[in-house]
């Protein structure tokens, strides 16, 4: 919105600053920190007060969750209020990729809502049926996806290889759109000790908010060989804005969490990652980076193979950080570690940047 009204005035004296991608992005940051920090005390105790017991604590977990009974979800709202309101101010509105990304994170966020009610109310940790959700995120993912493409075509490129790309075709909007829904679905397996996801996701956020002010730069993109996306690089102020939310959540969200952002806030930050990478052509980097959400995503996966075809477990328990508790870590010492994981791959996924 500030960049529409600078515009139009024609950016006069102070206001030249919001020609640059960087003052917005800071902008963006600052914006849905403070605005996550004010509103979170009330937010939760609001919270609180609606939910009564709060979330549901599986029974066969870790003994130690127990005592997390009467902890409030849907912390989500708080990261999407202040995400939305930091983009609708610094982002140029004109920009698709903004609506696309938008649309994903909010449609992603309100099936997670819907979820995290469900669970709440009905006191389970059932919630709506996995195959309404998985139906209900490919749509949205899908509508996302056709719009990305009309922008930036259907090329795959490949990294540690300058220019080379493999044209998907119609294909893409399905490629596109698992990578949106999968990773939306890794990120909320990961959720499940106070702070594990939120860290990653900021890192995540730091490392595609490089990227995509790198591929929306014609000298830069040509100078590392990626891809050159015009108008990419206004996600970099998308990034900015997960990153001051998700700062301003985990304050809230750090051992022992106040509220969980519940899936209202996993799904919708999961989601609006993967449009991003998708907008940046850098779908395979996203699995470097969101590695440590890859290997939660496929700890679960194969846990219930082997299970439904053996009988036998892989994992004592999964998704993989409960693996570790049950190893007998605590869950800060998890946290931290996983921590440091995200931190690394992030650095490597980086590292692809020049390695071509």
């Amino acid at each position: 919105m500030l960049y529409l009204i600078a515009e139009h005035l024609g950016f006069p004296g102070a206001l030249n600053l919001i020609r640059y991608l960087s003052f917005r992005t800071g902008g963006a940051v600052a914006t849905a920190l403070i605005i996550g920090l004010v509103i979170g005390p009330k937010f939760i105790g609001w919270l609180r007060v609606r939910q009564g017991k709060g979330q549901p604590i599986r029974d066969d977990g870790p003994q130690s969750h127990l005592a997390k009974r009467g902890t409030p979800t849907m912390g989500g709202l708080m990261i999407l209020t202040s995400l939305a309101f930091a983009i609708l101010l610094w982002m140029d509105l004109t920009n698709p990729f903004v609506w696309a990304s938008l649309f994903v994170t909010l449609g992603f966020g309100s099936i997670g809502f819907l979820d995290d009610y469900d669970k709440v109310k009905k006191s389970s940790t059932a919630g709506v049926p996995g195959r309404v959700r998985l139906l209900g995120e490919f749509l949205i993912a899908g509508v996302a996806s056709w719009i990305i493409i009309r922008q930036t075509g259907t090329l795959l490129y490949l990294p540690f290889l300058s220019g080379y790309a493999i044209d998907l075709g119609w294909f893409y909007i399905a490629f596109a759109a698992f990578t949106i829904v999968g990773f939306g679905n890794a990120v909320n397996l990961t959720d499940g000790l106070d702070g594990l996801a939120t860290m990653p996701v900021i890192i995540a956020s730091v490392a595609f908010m490089v990227i995509v002010y790198l591929v929306g730069n014609v000298k830069f993109a040509e100078y590392l060989g990626i891809p050159h996306v015009p108008g990419a690089g206004d996600l970099a102020i998308f990034c900015g804005a997960m990153v001051g939310a998700g700062l301003a959540f985990l304050w809230f969200n750090a051992p022992p969490a106040a509220v969980f952002m519940g899936d209202t806030g996993s799904l919708a930050l999961g989601g609006a990652l993967g449009t991003i990478a998708v907008v940046a052509h850098h779908e395979i980097v996203l699995g470097i980076i969101g590695g440590l959400f890859v290997v939660e995503a496929m700890s679960v996966i194969i846990q219930v193979f082997f299970f439904k075809r053996t009988g036998k477990r892989v994992f004592k328990m999964a998704p993989i950080h409960h693996h570790f508790e049950q190893l007998g870590w605590s869950e800060p010492t998890v946290v931290i570690r996983f921590w440091i994981i995200a931190l690394v791959l992030a650095l490597a996924g980086l590292s692809t940047l020049k390695i071509r």
